[in-house]
């Protein structure tokens, strides 16, 4: 009996806002945690696709369970919950925070587990949130985490960050088993930079591939990758640290080596010929690399850093440049000293 009361005070009501892949496989874990879930979203035909099936079609053979809930009405999905995990594609959260405002209480909890940077006001998925939910506790959760692992239940670490160290354990407590750890932060905007900056980098790991390198230039790509993201994201305020952990290094790599990635993906098809939307029309998923590029040299603009692969990638996708060319021209940058920090004694 005891045991029992313990599973129904730790029970919430937990909303997954947006039914794509990543929202499904969060969806799933919550509920396996003993959790109460409903996934809403804007989409009637997704809606009733969930309803239906009870499978989503980008993660065949996980099943959902019968008493998860399926919803598009805004106030049902708000109402009374303990926690809305903002799952939508990062082109679609401010409007979908703004349909959502009206219906969320004072201190209600908002996780945003998408990845991005708004490329009209510089601002990352948590401050867009902010922005147009004031009344909301925002917290935001990333790492290397592919939905189609997360959903069959794959051994996956992740960092969840808050402004409050009560707010970041509560959202730890609901996510964390023994297939899911979760660690806490407080640095919301390294996090958050670091998700966003590595599809971009990804996007350069799978046009490599297209164009037929090998390992050599993947590492040369994750390891260099790495230190404009941190470059920027230290300039911006974010902690060092970050970019070393699961939300940096740790989500790079797995985003750039793995073909469930959709930035590495669309890479290989522009390193293969492609155009920038012929790649994310084959994909047929959002690319927020694409997304995120023209935003990353603008806030490189701003801060005064150089960004050389990201740069090349906007070149790529935007001005025509040919892949080989960009290559060539990373290579053949003036000689540098790998870490400045690091001397020849005198």
């Amino acid at each position: 009996m005891g045991e029992k009361r313990d599973m129904e005070e730790k029970r919430s009501k937990i909303s997954i806002i947006g039914g794509g892949s990543w929202g499904i496989a969060l969806a799933v874990l919550l509920h396996k945690n003993g959790h109460e879930v409903t996934v809403w979203s804007a989409l009637e035909a997704e809606i009733r696709m969930l309803r239906e099936n009870h499978e989503h079609r980008m993660l065949p053979g996980v099943k959902l369970p019968e008493d998860m809930a399926f919803t598009a009405d805004d106030y049902e999905a708000v109402e009374g919950r303990d926690l809305l995990v903002m799952a939508v594609a990062s082109s679609y959260t401010r409007a979908t925070s703004r349909r959502l405002k009206p219906y969320v209480a004072e201190g209600q909890k908002i996780l945003n587990v998408a990845k991005g940077i708004e490329e009209s006001t510089l601002m990352t998925l948590s401050e867009i949130i902010e922005e147009e939910i004031p009344q909301a506790d925002v917290a935001v959760m990333s790492g290397p985490s592919h939905a189609e692992e997360v959903g069959r239940g794959m051994p996956t670490t992740i960092v969840v960050g808050a402004k409050s160290r009560d707010t970041a354990e509560y959202i730890q407590n609901l996510f964390m088993n023994e297939v899911f750890r979760v660690y806490v932060s407080p640095d919301i905007l390294g996090m958050e930079l670091g998700g966003a900056l590595k599809n971009v980098v990804a996007l350069a790991a799978g046009i490599a591939d297209g164009l037929g390198y090998g390992d050599n230039t993947k590492a040369a790509l994750i390891t260099r990758g790495i230190t404009e993201i941190a470059r920027l994201g230290t300039a911006m305020g974010g902690k060092f640290e970050t970019f070393c952990g699961l939300t940096g290094i740790g989500d790079l790599i797995v985003t750039c080596a793995s073909m469930h990635s959709r930035n590495r993906r669309a890479g290989i098809l522009i390193g293969q010929g492609k155009t920038c939307d012929e790649a994310m029309a084959e994909v047929k998923m959002v690319v927020e690399g694409v997304y995120s590029a023209k935003a990353a040299m603008a806030l490189a603009a701003k801060y005064q850093v150089q960004l050389p692969i990201i740069e090349q990638v906007n070149q790529i996708l935007f001005q025509g440049k040919s892949a080989d060319q960009a290559v060539r021209e990373l290579m053949l940058r003036d000689k540098k000293i790998e870490v400045s920090d690091v001397l020849w004694p005198a």
